[in-house]
């Protein structure tokens, strides 16, 4: 009896040790949304996706400023961090008005203080960050020189992306191509591997056009569509569609819900609609803008601080639907 008592104790005792007091739950994995502001470092256009330099497909999703000739309070290190920090972005746009009243044309040391002062904090909070040549007409030469400083200044930094030319309009791609070449070569004496963004024909949605007849013997570039989902529906996602299925590389670095002209109904079936087309093929994306203009496609309020730290009550409609898809 003793003998069987004592082989029941241990056989207790031992399954008790075993199990132990409940153990601390192991630490959990943030959920894969969590990780959309991700830093990759280096970035690298591989077989048409952007990737990093292991060759792991890589996106980038966060939002482009508004114009700086007209929405500069907007221009600083504390909005790029809220923007981060709030909004779970990992790319930001800096929209660099070329040619209106105030814009580079007319005061370029201005138009590049603004820029710098995005471009710095977000390399400073490990963000990506696209200096664009905000114009609708072609100055090649003015751009040439705007983009060499820039590549001296910036193009040791993995953050940094260049779009040469926003939305062209009534040039061709002929032309745009030549324009682009010609950028790429400046910018590629200083900077050999960042990436480089080309805008399309039609306010950068030809990019049928661009995939017949892209730019060879160019490592690491990307073309442009731009849509506002109000307005551009199924015809323009199909074209987009077919280039991404013929190896283009595709880059949204401009879009929204609303009508093309930035004002208008919130389409948000077909917002959902491009939205689940760029993540489903990690087409990287920014939405338009952080401005506190009259208009549906502007986010803020004039409420809104220059310096982040925006309550719900700053934001409007579109802004919230952004900052959702963000999360």
């Amino acid at each position: 009896m003793k003998k069987l008592l004592l082989v029941l104790c241990v056989a207790i005792c031992s399954c008790s040790e075993a199990a132990g007091p409940d153990p601390t739950p192991a630490p959990q994995p943030e959920p894969e949304l969590a990780l959309k502001n991700e830093f990759h470092g280096q970035l690298k256009v591989s077989s048409g996706q952007l990737t990093d330099l292991d060759g792991e497909e890589v996106m980038l999703r966060g939002v482009s400023f508004g114009w700086h000739n007209w929405w500069p309070r907007f221009y600083t290190s504390s909005t790029v961090n809220w923007l981060k920090s709030d909004w779970n972005v990992n790319l930001v746009r800096a929209a660099m008005g070329v040619d209106p009243d105030g814009a580079y044309l007319d005061n370029p040391d201005f138009a590049k203080q603004k820029v710098k002062a995005v471009v710095d904090a977000a390399i400073e909070a490990d963000i990506y960050v696209i200096i664009d040549w905000h114009s609708h007409d072609l100055y090649q030469e003015e751009a040439k020189e705007f983009f060499a400083e820039m590549a001296q200044t910036y193009g040791d930094h993995p953050h940094v992306i260049y779009e040469l030319f926003n939305e062209p309009d009534d040039e061709s791609w002929a032309e745009v191509k030549a324009y682009s070449e010609e950028i790429i070569a400046e910018i590629r004496k200083y900077d050999p591997d960042n990436l480089i963004l080309v805008g399309s024909p039609t306010w950068s949605q030809d990019i049928h056009l661009v995939a017949e007849d892209p730019i060879l013997n160019q490592e690491n570039l990307m073309y442009v569509l731009h849509f506002y989902a109000g307005t551009h529906k199924d015809y323009l996602r199909e074209r987009a569609e077919a280039a991404h299925q013929s190896g283009l590389p595709l880059f949204v670095s401009e879009c929204a819900g609303m009508e093309a002209s930035g004002d208008g109904p919130i389409d948000e079936a077909s917002w959902a609609s491009w939205l689940s087309w760029m993540e489903s093929r990690k087409i990287s994306w920014a939405a338009w803008s952080i401005a506190d203009k009259d208009e549906t496609c502007s986010m803020l309020l004039p409420t809104a601080s220059s310096t982040g730290e925006w309550a719900d009550s700053d934001l409007k409609p579109w802004a919230k639907i952004v900052k959702s898809a963000l999360k």
